[in-house]
């Protein structure tokens, strides 16, 4: 397992590779963002832009969703994967916003997933991109990432993940870290053919240095 000064290191060098690293989900407002990343499960960023690029200018409110029968809403977001649960939740807590909340998305992770739809993961991204709040989501690059570097144990769940990152990380890097292991792992350590031959973090990788051996081995 990666100690604390083996991660700081790791940190170092995400943040040297990857120094603007941001949320790529393109919003103009909280709850743009949360609708986004709503949509954005289990799907890629670039397809949930496309879709919202048009959504955003025919829906701006929680009541503009309420305003259109579910089927109408679906066919609005009918490329992106689970559309027709997905319609289902925006509507969802588009009401719940109005009911409780004023059409204001709160600015608490808690709260956050109350809302149908609403996982920790969403949540933490919404706090921490909209409120500036620090906060680690866990998507499956992160999870990847961190368990190939073995800064997290392979059956770890995505709640141990976030908890050990958060542990060993400096608070005021939360939010940072976050984006630059979505940055690594998205284009850099990926799923399929990672690219461990010029990877600065080689030296320390747990997966990495096992792919390599079975390279020199052939």
């Amino acid at each position: 397992m990666l100690t604390k000064v083996q991660w700081h290191y790791c940190l170092d060098e995400m943040e040297r590779m990857f120094p603007d690293a941001h949320c790529e989900l393109v919003h103009k407002n909280p709850f743009e963002l949360l609708v986004a990343t709503l949509l954005s499960a289990q799907c890629t960023d670039v397809l949930v832009n496309k879709v919202t690029k048009n959504l955003f200018q025919k829906y701006t409110k929680p009541e503009d969703y309420l305003a259109v029968p579910i089927e109408e809403l679906q066919n609005d977001i009918r490329s992106i994967g689970l559309y027709r649960n997905k319609a289902k939740n925006i509507q969802a807590l588009s009401q719940q916003l109005i009911d409780i909340y004023d059409g204001e998305v709160p600015a608490n992770r808690d709260l956050l997933t109350t809302f149908p739809g609403v996982g920790r993961k969403t949540a933490n991204v919404v706090v921490s991109v909209a409120f500036d709040i620090p906060a680690i989501a866990v998507d499956t690059h992160v999870e990847r990432v961190t368990k190939r570097l073995g800064l997290c144990r392979w059956k770890d769940s995505v709640l141990q993940v976030e908890e050990t990152i958060m542990k060993k990380t400096p608070i005021d890097l939360w939010s940072k870290t976050h984006h630059q292991l979505i940055f690594f792992g998205r284009y850099h350590c990926k799923a399929q053919n990672p690219n461990c031959p010029e990877c600065p973090l080689l030296g320390v990788c747990r997966e990495g240095k096992k792919r390599m051996s079975k390279v020199v081995k052939r």
